[in-house]
Formats: structure tokens, sequence, C-alpha cells
């Protein structure tokens, strides 16, 4: 297919025309596609996108989106998957604290980064603590708005440890508000998932205190 040709594909020609979004179904553009959008983009910017110091830029900025979002390209729960048991009873908090946050607001493409402090109550088994650094960044490298990304963690938890609670918070600052817009600096968002046996009143308070340290 032609890197001139949409990502956005026909379906099928026989529906009918009134029900133009249902024709649509999304491909992943090609390399070339993607590199002839950021010159699009280039040049609707106001620059020149064939001078020397931007000939090569579009392939590095594609190089780029495959760091930025390798999340897509990872099944998050699968990180959970290897627990250990021989914990020698071992049964309050797991908590980590300051996991660096590092991802995209899906609204304007700015970045959003701050850290997130991931907790669990273990009921049987545990995971390696870098695998909910890993879980951070699976969720993270993505186009993203940071109540999901809370909520997303924190259920990928639940749902592959069955731990008798799970409580993740972020704090992030959002370029999107920094660098356009209402351009405050300095703002930073706080959100918080707590289920199960922290949705109690004081299980719910003493989390919350180690989370804050």
């Amino acid at each position: 297919m032609p890197a001139s040709v949409s990502a956005l594909a026909p379906e099928s020609a026989s529906r009918p025309a009134c029900d133009a979004t249902a024709q649509l179904r999304w491909r992943r553009p090609t390399r070339a596609e993607a590199e002839a959008a950021v010159r699009t983009l280039i040049g609707w910017a106001g620059d020149d996108p064939r001078r020397e110091g931007l000939r090569d830029t579009p392939a590095r900025v594609v190089r780029a989106y495959e760091e930025w979002f390798a999340g897509y390209a990872q099944e998050p729960q699968e990180l959970l998957e290897r627990t250990f048991g021989e914990v020698a009873g071992y049964d309050e908090l797991v908590l980590l604290r300051h996991i660096p946050v590092e991802s995209v607001c899906e609204h304007h493409m700015a970045a959003i980064r701050g850290v997130a402090h991931v907790g669990y109550l273990p009921s049987e088994r545990v995971v390696g603590i870098s695998k909910l650094a890993r879980l951070v960044d699976a969720f993270g490298r993505r186009l993203q708005i940071q109540e999901r990304l809370t909520a997303e963690i924190a259920g990928a938890l639940e749902r592959t440890l069955k731990p008798r609670g799970v409580a993740v918070v972020i704090e992030a600052v959002h370029e999107c508000m920094s660098s356009r817009g209402v351009r405050k600096h300095g703002a930073s968002l706080i959100t918080r998932r707590l289920t199960g046996v922290f949705e109690e009143p004081e299980r719910r308070r003493e989390v919350l205190a180690a989370l804050a340290g």
C-alpha cells in the first residue's frame, strides 16, 4: 500500500454511506507513512523538512516513538506472572515508592512526568519488585490520561496477584498545561486508586501515611 494512503481504510464498500464510521477500520501505518507524517508536521510548523538539519529528523522521531510508546508492544499482566510463595509468612504491606513515570498525554501528546507509589497487601504470593516498576512503564509508555494510568496499574495487580488490597498513587506534572494553554508551571496532579482492605477507613489512613512517607 503506498505511503500516501490513510491509516483509516474502508472496511467494506458495500455498507451504506451514512454508516461512515463503521466502514473504517484501524490499521497501523508503515514506517514510511509515519516518517512522511513527521515531514508534514515539520512543514506545517513553518520549516523546510528538506534542509540539512531536518533531513534525518523524521527517521529519528519514528525511532523515538518506538521507545516512548513501547508499552503497546507489552502485555502488562504477563510481567506479573512469576510470583514467589516463600515469604516466611510475611503478610504486611509491600510498597515501592518513587517509581519514575514517563508518559504522554493523549489529548495534546505532551509529556507527563512524575512518580508512582505502588503497594499491595499480599494474600499468599509476592512479585519481584522490579516487576512493579516495569508494570508502571508498560502502562505509562502509551498515550494516557493520569486517571486511567492509575486505575490500570491497580487493576493489573488486583487481577494477577489477587492480593487483599492494592494502593496506587501517582503525582505528575503535565506539559500540556505548562507549555501551552494556561501555562501553569509547578502544578502537579495527584491520582490514587485503593482497593480491597484499603477501602476500609483505618487501613486507608495507614496506607496513605505509608505512601506519604
